[in-house]
């Protein structure tokens, strides 16, 4: 019973925050509704098996969006793909540092803290390694919320003067897999087999990099990979109700002490999309608006309709968003590990 009160109570505000259109919405709407419940009433209550079924279907969403287009890419875009995986990597970790100074977290949850990825996959990625999940999401949440809130209206005031240069889409340009109920079937029971056997192979995040790796290759050698959305809204849920029943009043109270780490990661965050914008417009000869987009730390799905919306069309930025988001849940994790058992 508490379990299917917790996401009733998890997916009927992820529900309302969808709606409202809050940035991470239904993961974001998932957590307040179970903190929620567990503070009034201590019911709360997710299996650990909620945090692999939410992984497998993360990391199989991400794997089935990469197309074959996007892999004839890559190659091209190696050097503006250097530029800003280095430097988000420096400043996450130097991040790390600073948040773990100011808020005495503990080193693997102030490292998450900085990750530039998805709100809905960095907090069970930090869960699963042991890190503080909530602060975590917390973090992720007004980084999001800088990312998509006030990043586009300060690039688009730091470009007012740029004509929106277009840059030419491929014709060839790959079609979205259909949505079939043989293709999601196929999907689910690939990403299920590989995040199943990176769960046992006791690699760190194994369960996503399994399921994303056996997804993508299902989509580029078939080209029949599809997730629908309504099963990462799922994932959400999951994800925001797992992290959720572990939040007391008590851990609610001690969120009070990360607004400055918060104001320090957007801040961090902004210097750092102008500091990579000047580079990729120099070295790469990308637009500075276009440049700008590409060093932002949101989402690559809410920066594919944030770049329409400021008149630019570039196939680069949304594979350099791709490159960004598959390196983010795969490689940084494994860093973040080394870094704390080095220190």
């Amino acid at each position: 019973m508490p379990f299917f009160l917790t996401l009733a109570a998890a997916s009927a505000v992820g529900f309302l925050f969808l709606k409202g259109k809050v940035p991470g919405g239904v993961m974001v709407g998932a957590l307040v509704g179970t903190v929620v419940l567990n503070i009034g009433t201590g019911l709360a209550c997710m299996p650990a098996a909620a945090r692999t079924a939410a992984q497998i279907t993360a990391g199989a969403f991400i794997g089935a969006s990469i197309r074959r287009s996007d892999v004839r890419r890559m190659p091209k875009l190696a050097k503006p793909a250097a530029i800003l995986l280095c430097s988000m990597l420096i400043l996450n970790l130097v991040l790390g540092v600073i948040i773990h100074a100011t808020s005495g977290l503990d080193w693997m949850t102030s490292f998450f803290c900085a990750v530039p990825g998805g709100m809905s996959d960095t907090p069970i990625i930090a869960a699963e390694m042991g890190a503080d999940g909530a602060a975590v999401a917390f973090m992720q949440f007004f980084r999001l919320l800088g990312g998509v809130g006030a990043f586009p209206a300060i690039i688009l005031m730091a470009t007012r003067h740029e004509e929106p240069a277009e840059r030419s889409m491929p014709l060839e340009e790959d079609a979205a897999p259909n949505a079939s109920a043989p293709s999601v079937s196929a999907t689910a029971a690939v990403a299920a087999v590989c995040g199943i056997a990176g769960k046992l192979s006791g690699i760190p995040v194994g369960t996503l990099i399994f399921s994303m790796t056996g997804t993508a290759a299902l989509g580029l050698s078939t080209g029949r990979a599809a997730i629908p959305m309504y099963l990462k809204r799922t994932a959400q849920v999951l994800s925001g109700a797992y992290i959720g029943s572990s939040i007391g009043l008590q851990e609610l109270l001690d969120l009070r002490y990360l607004i400055l780490p918060v104001c320090l990661l957007v801040a961090a965050y902004l210097f750092n999309c102008f500091f990579v914008s000047a580079l990729l417009h120099r070295f790469c000869g990308m637009t500075r608006r276009e440049a700008m987009l590409v060093a932002t730390p949101a989402g690559a799905t809410d920066m594919a309709l944030i770049s329409g919306d400021l008149g630019i069309s570039s196939l680069d930025l949304n594979v350099l968003q791709i490159i960004r988001m598959i390196t983010v849940v795969s490689i940084f994790p494994q860093i973040i590990r080394l870094t704390v058992m080095l220190i």
